[in-house]
């Protein structure tokens, strides 16, 4: 996993995070779901990330 897939992952994340937070404060239930959702899709993707590593190093 290249540091720039990283660096895009974390700040997805975080970006995922403030986003339920805000839905959480606002009590927009769709906000915050949101929130959760690219929170997943940016776990997801680092773990791709690494099943691709794991291939490579074979």
């Amino acid at each position: 996993m290249g540091a720039d897939d990283k660096l895009e992952n974390a700040g997805e994340k975080l970006g995922g995070k403030a986003k339920e937070a805000a839905g959480k404060l606002t009590d927009d239930k769709g906000l915050e779901a949101e929130g959760k959702g690219d929170q997943v899709k940016a776990d997801l993707k680092g773990a791709g990330e690494k099943v691709k590593d794991a291939f490579k190093k074979d």
